[in-house]
């Protein structure tokens, strides 16, 4: 199925809690999937919560990477958003897991914007008569 996206829902469960609550060290984790998956970064930013959990965002041209994270559960949220098929979430997926240490993980796959369905909807939009 040709789809404009991939996006994956990740769920990181027994990950090391001290990395998940390190924000500089998440957003070097972010920001190093980013490009080891080929995209090309635009900006990040990655907040500390008190008394604990970084959550962050990684702009890429090709979409985003988000991570919300819970240190005293263990467990990090991720959503990995790509548009086009030079860039590979699942690299990004496999160094996550990797580096943040968990020792169980879901991943839904989804494909967004699937072309058929889009250009199906393109042509009812431009064969509508437009009313004042």
């Amino acid at each position: 199925m040709k789809a404009l996206g991939t996006h994956i829902l990740v769920e990181f469960y027994n990950a090391n809690p001290t990395t998940l609550n390190q924000t500089d060290k998440i957003g070097d984790l972010m920001n190093q999937a980013a490009e080891l998956a080929g995209a090309t970064i635009v900006s990040s930013n990655f907040h500390h919560f008190s008394p604990h959990g970084v959550s962050g965002v990684v702009i890429i041209a090709e979409s985003h990477l988000t991570i919300h994270t819970w240190p005293e559960y263990g467990y990090a949220a991720v959503d990995l958003f790509t548009c086009g098929d030079t860039v590979d979430p699942w690299i990004a997926f496999d160094f996550l897991k990797n580096e943040l240490e968990c020792e169980h993980q879901s991943a839904i796959e989804l494909k967004r914007g699937q072309v058929q369905l889009v250009n199906q909807n393109l042509k009812e939009i431009h064969h509508k008569p437009v009313t004042a």
